[in-house]
């Protein structure tokens, strides 16, 4: 049930490696990749207490040495004083320029590792094993790195490509329910963006997926990162398409700065809400049809997700507010807002041109829902 989706980057190039076990592969894919036999692994603390074991033991399996560094979990990891902390770590370690860190757990540890490894001895080797949705879907795929500012998310990074990806599929079994559920928040967004035909098949089979079916889960992990590969391949740093993967993005990280990057939203829910909110948009804008928003939150309630702002719960700021905080993402080009739009499911677009008073609308309706 193992997939290979190849990432074809001239001198960068790798594979992502889907499917249940593949951990337990880890050591001999990682000492084929030669270098120094000793191995140093970033991770969270609740990922080494789940399964930081199997990974040392394949690595032993395969005659490598290895340590390990376990951050605390959560976004406020994705800082200055954790990324300090990390290289440090790396240098006290003695990493060499050829030698392969291992960044292992969710989206923030790949985000911190993969930073830490680009400016480290200015870039050494580093191999993503995500352990959630979110990771194995979006974040440990194309290069991408960094932490967040107080400013905005990840205003502070490089890209810099793993050599390896593994994707072990199993490991999501040991998620919460929230977490793979936000987690699933980027696997719609790929549907959504260039896939009507995947929609239709999440549509169908989302519930199943959920509830376990592994077949399912490798499906949805190998499309999406399938679909990723491709945009990277064509725009690695983000100068034209590779900007499509950030449908939801530009609502979402307002929200998240909003709510202080905590557990009251977690990234995988305000992907959701932002692509519920971009699909309500362009319709407004008269870009797709009204039924396009309304199917859309139809699957997300039927998952049991958050939907709109209102399910976040708690204070927010109004709508200027919220649209202040957009300013701070990094998306904005000449001081617009580049928003992720769409012409109908499976079908998104670039544009700077949206005018702010429609952006305050939808987000104007979406707060007095909070207040009903």
């Amino acid at each position: 049930m193992t997939a290979t989706v190849h990432v074809d980057l001239p001198g960068r190039a790798y594979d992502i490696i889907i499917g249940p076990g593949v951990l337990d592969q880890a050591g001999a894919r990682i000492a084929a990749m030669g270098g120094r036999r000793h191995i140093c692994i970033l991770t969270d603390e609740t990922v080494a207490g789940l399964h930081l074991a199997s990974l040392q033991a394949s690595l032993a399996a395969a005659g490598l040495t290895s340590q390990a560094l376990a951050l605390p979990p959560g976004e406020g990891t994705k800082c200055w004083a954790q990324l300090e902390r990390s290289v440090e770590w790396l240098l006290a370690q003695k990493v060499e320029r050829g030698d392969i860190v291992v960044a292992f757990g969710g989206g923030v540890i790949g985000d911190l590792a993969g930073f830490a490894a680009a400016i480290l001895r200015r870039g050494v080797r580093f191999v993503q094993i995500p352990s959630s949705l979110l990771a194995q879907v979006d974040s440990s795929v194309g290069g991408k790195t960094g932490i967040n500012s107080p400013i905005g998310k990840n205003l502070i990074g490089a890209f810099h490509q793993p050599s390896l990806v593994l994707a072990d599929t199993a490991l999501l079994g040991t998620l919460t329910s929230r977490d793979f559920l936000a987690g699933y928040g980027e696997v719609v967004k790929y549907g959504l963006l260039g896939d009507a035909a995947f929609f239709d098949w999440l549509e169908a089979e989302g519930p199943a997926l959920a509830r376990g079916d592994m077949a399912a889960r490798v499906r949805a992990v190998t499309r999406s990162c399938q679909m990723k590969a491709d945009i990277v391949q064509r725009d690695e740093t983000e100068q034209g398409d590779r900007a499509l993967l950030n449908l939801g993005h530009t609502f979402c990280h307002a929200l998240e700065a909003a709510t202080g990057y905590s557990d009251r939203l977690l990234h995988g829910e305000g992907v959701a809400i932002g692509c519920a909110l971009a699909f309500e948009l362009s319709a407004r804008l008269g870009l797709c049809s009204q039924e396009d928003p309304s199917r859309v939150r139809a699957h997300l309630r039927d998952m049991g997700m958050k939907v709109d702002i209102a399910d976040i719960g708690g204070d927010l700021p109004d709508a200027a507010g919220l649209l202040a905080l957009m300013g701070q993402d990094k998306k904005v080009v000449d001081g617009k807002l580049r928003f992720i739009l769409a012409r109908g499911i499976g079908d998104a677009f670039i544009t700077s041109d949206v005018p702010r008073e429609a952006v305050l609308g939808v987000l104007q309706d979406a707060l007095d829902q909070t207040r009903r």
